[in-house]
């Protein structure tokens, strides 16, 4: 199956730009799509800047409150992962 998003994102320069436009489309499959791919782009830029933030010292608390979330969740989303990282480490 074809889609006219994803055709248009790979003859795109600017990728960024065209996810955007294609987010403010009249046409709800291309609309969806590019919704679908920015959720993904921010859960991987959320992880990525979760993990900068504790390798640089900062707690849970901090984190939260710049996300506007509670220490819980972004504890119970995000520490998994770290504790995967600190183990292999051998923290």
């Amino acid at each position: 199956m074809s889609s006219r998003y994803l055709d248009d994102m790979e003859k795109s320069r600017d990728p960024e730009a065209a996810t955007l436009t294609a987010a403010n489309s009249r046409d709800p499959e291309v609309g969806l799509r590019a919704v679908a791919a920015l959720r993904g782009l921010l859960e991987v830029l959320e992880a990525l800047q979760v993990d900068n933030a504790r390798a640089n010292g900062w707690s849970w608390q901090q984190i939260a409150s710049r996300l506007g979330v509670t220490k819980q969740a972004v504890h119970q989303k995000h520490g998994p992962r770290s504790q995967t990282g600190r183990k292999g480490q051998g923290r």
